[in-house]
């Protein structure tokens, strides 16, 4: 039987938000490498192999359990924060870029939950983090995200976070949603996920929106961000580069040496 910590928490901020997890004494969170912003006096922070898991058994179940973290594209280790003082003691996590953070009570969405590999920002002690194989060929060749997403498993708390506005929809029996692959943050483990060809053309050379799109079909949840972080970089890349490029702009390269860029 799976026995995570209860902790409570609150989000703050609009854009850019972060997490305040407020432990009990012996309590335990566990976050990725470069999550944490600010904790108490009375907080041990450790280093662990995995994500801390109980189901994790000795120096074998440990090696495993980092082992699939690495599958995932994540680090190998996780940091664990412990209230080893007297009464409640808070310890706070950010996001990592623009977005919004998604709470997640495992108890009562199923007890496990899929979601982007780079979606998970900390939970409670004994949520286990692991990978889930996309089952079908499309799915994992095409997936634009790749083979293997997380999986999050337990009955406590645990946190998503994602670019953009986010929201939720609930997926009836047989319901499709048809969704770019770079926009779903997770979903509850009752959704079926797959992936389908966009068809025609004009729509694959001149859409400019991908070959492929996912298809969720219900029941379940399912969690959406308007601004995946893969999309962000590209276009910060594109913009970003030493070739300006001159959207609406009629001067075109004489823009640039007018406002001092031209070399």
């Amino acid at each position: 039987m799976i026995n995570n910590h209860e902790i409570d928490y609150r989000i703050f901020g609009e854009e850019m938000q972060y997490v305040e997890i407020e432990l009990d004494p012996n309590e335990t969170a566990v976050a990725e490498p470069g999550a944490f912003m600010m904790m108490e006096d009375g907080i041990q922070m450790q280093t662990i192999f995995g994500d801390g898991s109980q189901q994790s058994g000795g120096l074998l179940g440990k090696l495993f359990s980092a082992g699939k973290r690495l599958l995932t594209g994540e680090n190998l280790f996780m940091t664990a924060f412990t209230n080893q003082g007297y009464g409640k003691k808070r310890v706070s996590f950010a996001s990592p870029y623009p977005g919004k953070i998604v709470p997640l009570d495992l108890q009562a969405l199923g007890g496990r939950v899929v979601c982007q590999k780079d979606s998970f920002l900390c939970a409670a002690k004994g949520v286990s983090v692991s990978i889930e194989f996309q089952r079908k060929l499309g799915s994992g060749l095409f997936g634009g995200e790749g083979f293997i997403m997380q999986k999050l498993e337990g009955d406590g708390m645990a946190f998503m976070h994602a670019g953009g506005h986010v929201f939720e929809r609930v997926l009836e029996s047989g319901q499709l949603l048809k969704i770019d692959t770079g926009c779903i943050v997770g979903f509850t483990y009752g959704v079926d996920y797959d992936i389908q060809f966009v068809g025609g053309i004009r729509n694959t050379i001149f859409g400019g929106e991908g070959v492929f799109f996912a298809t969720l079909r219900g029941p379940g949840k399912v969690w959406i961000q308007t601004l995946p972080i893969s999309r962000l970089a590209s276009r910060i890349l594109q913009f970003g580069g030493s070739q300006r490029k001159e959207e609406g702009s009629v001067l075109g390269g004489l823009g640039n040496l007018l406002d001092g860029d031209g070399r």
